[in-house]
């Protein structure tokens, strides 16, 4: 899934697009004060950035300049701000984006997903890498030292949800929650049985993991 974080602070607005950009497998993050925004974005990894320019504290340009010099995170600026200067300014200072509103979502979702293809060919791939494991997302396919992995939906979903979310610690509800494939009424014994299956046809050893490493209490962490 697509991490976004969004720094609006029109807290309605934000939830609603919250709200429509998962459907299309995109988690916003919003963060209404800008100085809290920065601060995110330096202990988290997000995918992409939406910007509104009219903040408390903090003038949305001088976000995008502060977000620019500590990141080369892409940055869609989202604003009801119609002066061409700040869009011009706005891009000049590293965004890579300027959606005026008010606008449809769709175009939102369809302007995230340029920019990501966009980087992917920059940089050669379109993929998650971790070493030996590889998914490609355009094909939804996960090789293991170049030979795919026979993966059911269910065992997709949650290998994929683990390697967008390598070095974290993933909970089993957390799973339940986000991979599509797995019913909300399923239980955390399912998940482990699933994973289990996944362990098995990555040739892991549950005693010595290699990728995928139990957490006691709290649930699973890919180990890149």
């Amino acid at each position: 899934m697509v991490r976004v974080l969004m720094i609006e602070d029109d807290e309605e607005l934000a939830e609603i697009l919250s709200e429509y950009l998962q459907r299309f497998r995109i988690e916003a993050i919003n963060v209404p004060d800008p100085f809290l925004g920065l601060s995110k974005l330096e202990n988290e990894s997000f995918d992409l950035v939406i910007l509104d320019l009219s903040l408390p504290g903090m003038d949305g340009l001088e976000v995008c300049e502060e977000i620019r010099k500590r990141s080369d995170v892409p940055i869609v600026i989202s604003s009801a701000r119609s002066d061409l200067t700040d869009k011009i300014v706005g891009l000049e200072k590293g965004a890579d984006d300027y959606l005026p509103k008010p606008y449809d979502p769709r175009e939102l979702v369809a302007r995230i997903k340029t920019i990501l293809r966009r980087i992917g060919r920059e940089k050669g791939d379109d993929s998650h890498k971790s070493h030996d494991l590889r998914i490609d997302e355009s094909t939804r396919m996960i090789y293991l030292e170049k030979e795919p992995l026979q993966l059911t939906a269910a065992e997709y979903g949650i290998l994929s949800y683990l390697l967008e979310h390598a070095n974290e610690v993933v909970s089993r509800e957390d799973l339940i929650y986000n991979v599509d494939a797995i019913s909300e009424e399923s239980t955390l014994k399912s998940v482990d049985v699933i994973v289990s299956r996944i362990r098995h046809k990555l040739k892991d050893n549950p005693k010595q993991p290699r990728f995928i490493r139990s957490v006691r209490g709290l649930g699973y962490r890919l180990t890149p």
